[in-house]
């Protein structure tokens, strides 16, 4: 069988992000959409705060205990989502970056890997 289409394989890693915080914080991001681009994959997610966290980042001190409180739980499980980019891709992992923003509710993860893989994909 050949390899699923770039299309397939970003829906793929998508669901898998999601399913991994909701089993993880009991709630994932409203929405998830993955780009692999070259040697990144890039996925975008939407809907991300809590109802708790948005009543805090209408105010300086708890937009700044937000994103360091993401920021640390991103810290503790880097190695589980680069685990799900390795699983799906099957390419190695690294290095992976992410920022959250407080003011659309939205987080960024971006993961560097081992080869172009949207030139693969495209010669499959």
């Amino acid at each position: 069988m050949g390899s699923p289409s770039k299309k397939k394989l970003e829906a793929e890693i998508s669901a898998a992000f999601i399913k991994f915080q909701r089993e993880l914080i009991g709630r994932g991001p409203q929405e998830a959409k993955t780009y692999i681009v070259k040697d990144m994959v890039i996925t975008r997610f939407k809907g991300v705060l809590t109802v708790e966290e948005k009543h805090l980042v209408s105010h300086d001190t708890g937009r700044k205990l937000v994103k360091q409180m993401r920021q640390v739980l991103r810290e503790m499980y880097s190695q589980d989502f680069e685990q799900i980019v390795e699983q799906f891709t099957g390419c190695k992992v690294l290095s992976s970056h992410s920022d959250i923003s407080t003011k659309m509710g939205e987080r960024i993860e971006v993961f560097i890997i081992d080869k172009d893989l949207e030139k693969v994909l495209e010669q499959s």
